[in-house]
């Protein structure tokens, strides 16, 4: 299948696109492969819909992307330490990751992009909206800018206890101990293939800025929060069985609507190595 036959539809203004015309039960080629990766870096967020993938073909799809990696805290499914069960059940009230956040910004090599794959999905609600951190930080005036452009955040996986659910705990039952991760990263961090700047924070992990205290950072971060999450840098994708989201964790942050009460959403995810996230 030639390049040319995929079929792009963009979802809005500042980011996310849907892609038609592949398969990815069949190896990709390298010429469909590298359209699919201009496509992802243009758009930030892509969603391909239909791919009733096994493991198997999952875990082939992610590794013509980039190199897969185990989740810190939750252990992978049988057989597969690479891909995890994001799960919510019927009785439950909190979903996993319920903020806005980017993935694990508390490691020293954050993941490059996480890959999402619906399996089970509630007859209405469970959308994830995604906001492009590039959108924002353009948006900023130029005083702001060159303000964060000399600061950088602390990033702890302490906070993102607070979106854990029973399940989460479940599944990390009989680990001797939960390990605690900090890292600190630019709060305006460059694209490493793009060379674009995207804000670098996030209300799910971030708890201040280096050199500061938390009560000192908290005003500047709310602010900053805020302004991430704006309509206009956003998109809003609607599940269903078979659907495929690719994002880029190193400027777009995403966060699952929790609207679904009583009825369970199961979802297989795939995270991809990073680097050492650079400033300006």
């Amino acid at each position: 299948m030639p390049p040319q036959t995929l079929r792009v539809t963009r979802l809005a203004g500042a980011i996310g696109a849907e892609v038609a015309g592949l398969d990815l039960r069949e190896p990709l080629q390298a010429d469909q492969a590298a359209r699919l990766r201009a496509i992802w870096l243009e758009h930030g967020v892509v969603f391909l819909r239909g791919q009733q993938l096994d493991n198997n073909q999952f875990l082939a799809f992610a590794r013509t992307v980039g190199t897969p990696v185990e989740y810190p805290f939750v252990r992978g499914i049988e057989g597969y330490p690479h891909i995890i069960e994001v799960k919510k059940l019927e009785h439950e009230r909190v979903n996993f990751g319920g903020v806005w956040h980017t993935d694990t910004a508390y490691l020293e090599r954050p993941p490059m992009a996480t890959m999402l794959l619906a399996r089970e999905v509630p007859p209405q609600g469970g959308d994830t909206l995604f906001s492009s951190q590039t959108a924002a930080y353009e948006a900023l005036s130029e005083g702001m800018r060159k303000l964060l452009a000399g600061l950088r955040c602390v990033n702890s996986s302490d906070k993102a206890d607070a979106s854990r659910t029973r399940e989460d705990r479940v599944a990390e039952a009989g680990r001797e101990q939960r390990s605690r991760f900090e890292a600190e990263h630019p709060a305006v961090r460059v694209h490493p293939e793009t060379g674009r700047r995207a804000l670098y924070m996030n209300a799910g992990h971030t708890v201040r800025f280096a050199g500061m205290t938390e009560a000192e950072s908290a005003p500047l971060l709310q602010f900053l929060y805020e302004h991430q999450r704006k309509e206009e840098f956003t998109c809003r994708f609607r599940w269903e069985p078979g659907s495929l989201a690719l994002w880029d964790n190193r400027c777009v942050q995403h966060y699952p609507i929790n609207d679904y009460h009583g009825h369970r959403r199961v979802m297989h995810r795939i995270t991809l190595e990073g680097d050492v996230p650079r400033g300006a």
